[in-house]
Order: structure tokens, then sequence, then C-alpha cells
């Protein structure tokens, strides 16, 4: 079964569009910073936002008290045309004084490797993106370390296939 979504862009000046998704949700692209986001600069949080999604929905279903969450993106973008990223890095970082590292690590690779289709889809082309955490418990040394590294040229039906 496939699902079909939809988004229509209407171009006002410039390199200015207006964009309305079928969900009725609108924002603007553009090319000039003060205008909207950048088409690519749209990449980075939405492979985050994601990522987060199923990160926190998998910790709640494994009773992690998560005080704050945050995901750090970082993207390595290649001079030669297309500019695609080349290489991701994706850290999150949460708090809590009784987060479980192991939960916490398994919920990451969860969504790198089974659930998130944004990772997924730029994990079939050119790009690698490294999956990292780090835990902040109160009165210890935070714990950071990389959960898994996916893509590049990984077709999405077979990323979880490992």
């Amino acid at each position: 079964m496939t699902r079909q979504k939809t988004a229509r862009l209407t171009f006002t000046a410039g390199t200015h569009f207006e964009v309305e998704t079928g969900t009725g949700r609108s924002f603007a692209l553009d090319d000039d910073p003060a205008g909207g986001l950048g088409p690519l600069e749209s990449v980075l949080p939405a492979l985050a936002g994601c990522s987060a999604m199923d990160v926190i929905a998998i910790c709640v279903k494994k009773r992690q008290a998560i005080e704050h969450y945050e995901i750090s993106a970082q993207a390595d973008q290649r001079d030669e045309y297309p500019q695609v990223y080349t290489r991701i890095d994706l850290v999150h970082e949460l708090t809590g004084p009784g987060l479980d590292t192991a939960a916490i690590t398994r919920a990451i690779e969860l969504s790198a490797t089974k659930y998130c289709p944004v990772n997924a889809m730029l994990s079939a082309g050119a790009t690698e993106i490294h999956h990292r955490y780090r835990i902040v418990r109160p009165g210890a040394e935070p714990e950071e370390g990389e959960v898994v590294v996916t893509g590049p040229y990984r077709r999405p039906d077979v990323v979880g296939a490992d």
C-alpha cells in the first residue's frame, strides 16, 4: 500500500514560493534567507524532526523520564553540482536522572534503521548519516557515543535489514 502526499508551490517574486501541503500547512521557500527557508536547508530539520518524533515515542514506551531533549544536525555539502549533503551528523542529547543508555541507543537505532523515512531516503543516496547520542545525568559526566551509521547508497527497503 502506498500513500500519496501533495504540495503546491506558488511563485510570488524573485526566488520566493508560498507552499501549501496536502494537510493544509503552509510556509515559504526562498533562496533569500530573509524570505523563507531554503529547500536544501529544510532537509536537516526534516531529518532531525523525523528522528526526534520516533525516539521520543519509543522512549515514552520504554518509560524513560526525559527532562530535556534536543537534536543537533550538522551536514557536509559538496561543492560540485548537484551540491548534495555527503555526510550528516545527528546528535541526540537527552537529559534525565534515570535514563538507561541501552534504551536510548535502541530508540535511536530503531529510528535510523526502521522508522524514519527521511533517513531512509537520504541513506539511499549519496549521504552518510552518523547517529550519535549524548546522555546528561545530573551530578555525572555526560555519556556519549555513536549508535549507527546509515548510507550512503543503501536502498530504503533494506536499510533495516542488517
